[in-house]
């Protein structure tokens, strides 16, 4: 049976993360099932290359599915067009793959790419897509602190405790804070594998280091200790995007 990788993008402000649940019918990864049974008119299994919590977006997301037809992929077909007509406005599909049949868009993924926006001057039309934080905030030193991520392997001391992980260990290749504007700044972080809340929980703790409240041995300390009470907040959803998802070429059908 052909393997699909299917590329989409959601805005999660409305969804309750991607991951099926039992007790909420809101999310996308049950959505985008539900639909693509519907068109194709058979049962189908969508596994995502992984989760986003409540409210959090992905720019660029892939999760990939097996159906008994052959020319999903084909633009002649239309099948892209279908499915963004019977899904939500806040999920859109970009391009259907075919790829190998052990292809699997978790496993296989060998770096994923996150954003996290700050602004520092009240905006109205940023609300929904960007975490308001008003004072003067040292992003040298967050710098400083996040080039100590790439040299680190365990990451205890920021993901949610008493998960079903085997393995805390990360390797971070990229980690940095970036100027868009006068008032605004991205976080961007890419590593082959991220912990439940994570992202999140690191951007929290290096906006101590920005405002003062914790120093570079301080912030080293914290992940040495490999425990999350040490840490700082996790920063809200509504400002983080999965941006981007790399796999290697070979598991991509001509």
């Amino acid at each position: 049976m052909p393997r699909y990788f299917i590329q989409l993008a959601y805005n999660g402000t409305n969804f309750n993360g991607w991951q099926i649940q039992d007790n909420t019918p809101n999310t996308v990864q049950q959505i985008l099932q539900d639909k693509l049974s519907m068109i194709l008119s058979e049962t189908i299994k969508v596994v995502g290359c992984g989760r986003t919590d409540t409210g959090v977006h992905a720019k660029d997301y892939y999760a990939h599915f097996d159906s008994e037809q052959l020319d999903l992929h084909q633009e002649g077909t239309n099948y892209v067009y279908k499915l963004n007509k019977v899904l939500p406005y806040d999920i859109a599909i970009k391009k259907m793959y075919l790829v190998k049949d052990e292809a699997n868009a978790r496993f296989d993924a060998e770096f994923r790419t996150y954003d996290y926006y700050l602004h520092s001057i009240k905006n109205p039309f940023l609300t929904h897509s960007s975490l308001f934080h008003f004072g003067e905030i040292n992003y040298e030193a967050m710098n400083e602190a996040a080039a100590h991520l790439l040299v680190v392997d365990d990451f205890t001391s920021f993901s949610k405790v008493n998960t079903q992980t085997k393995t805390n260990n990360c390797k971070v290749v990229f980690a940095q804070w970036t100027k868009l504007t006068d008032t605004e700044f991205v976080f961007k972080i890419t590593a082959n594998r991220f912990l439940q809340n994570m992202v999140r929980a690191i951007v929290g703790t290096l906006l101590q280091v920005g405002k003062g409240k914790m120093s570079l041995q301080e912030f080293k300390t914290i992940i040495q200790n490999k425990n999350r009470s040490d840490a700082g907040m996790s920063v809200a959803g509504h400002a983080l995007y999965l941006t981007n998802v790399q796999y290697p070429e070979t598991i991509f059908n001509d």
